[in-house]
């Protein structure tokens, strides 16, 4: 052979052996390009049906959550409702025993002849109704020789003050004022001293 022909005839085999390892190859690759998409198509259902747990998780907590609130919301009301029907029951039931102290004053009263003795007794009454407020929270707010102040105190007349001391203090107290746990209840109507 006739090293042109013998080249000639290894370069056909070359291009044979190139056209036979491409079509190898080709229907590798192609294969290899079918299963990636099905790997690819099979991660996002996967990734998918991940998705769909978490969405129904995440669901179910709202919705649990959201049932929770809701009873909570109900059971404040419903607490919130009771206490003011009934929160002044401690209050009024501290007050009971005063009243039947007036009920007794009242029937001694009907055949007392003592004047001074029921005197004592309502005094006593006063001093126990007192002592059952201040045991509530109410206080009485004090008047006596102190400076006006707006805040507890309501001028009602202003009058000459008798000395120079007494000016723009309080001098006389028409209606006493209380407080409840440092809450004005009802201002002290004074008369003030120019």
């Amino acid at each position: 052979m006739d090293p042109k022909e013998k080249k000639v005839k290894e370069e056909e085999m070359n291009v044979e052996d190139i056209l036979n390892n491409g079509a190898e190859e080709q229907p590798q690759n192609e294969q290899a390009e079918d299963a990636a998409p099905l790997t690819h198509e099979e991660e996002l259902e996967q990734e998918l049906g991940k998705a769909q747990e978490t969405i129904e998780e995440q669901k179910d907590k709202y919705l649990r959550l959201s049932a929770e609130f809701d009873n909570y919301r109900k059971r404040t009301m419903k607490e919130k409702a009771e206490l003011i029907l009934n929160g002044g029951e401690k209050s009024l039931s501290s007050i009971l025993p005063v009243v039947d102290d007036f009920e007794r004053a009242i029937k001694t009263m009907e055949t007392a002849t003592d004047v001074n003795a029921v005197k004592e007794g309502i005094e006593l009454i006063y001093n126990k109704f007192l002592a059952v407020l201040a045991q509530n929270g109410v206080k009485v707010i004090e008047t006596k020789d102190q400076p006006l102040n707006t805040d507890y105190h309501e001028a009602i007349a202003v009058i000459p003050a008798p000395s120079e001391a007494q000016k723009g203090k309080i001098l006389d107290c028409v209606q006493t004022g209380y407080t409840l746990n440092d809450k004005v209840l009802r201002h002290a109507k004074v008369v003030v001293g120019e």
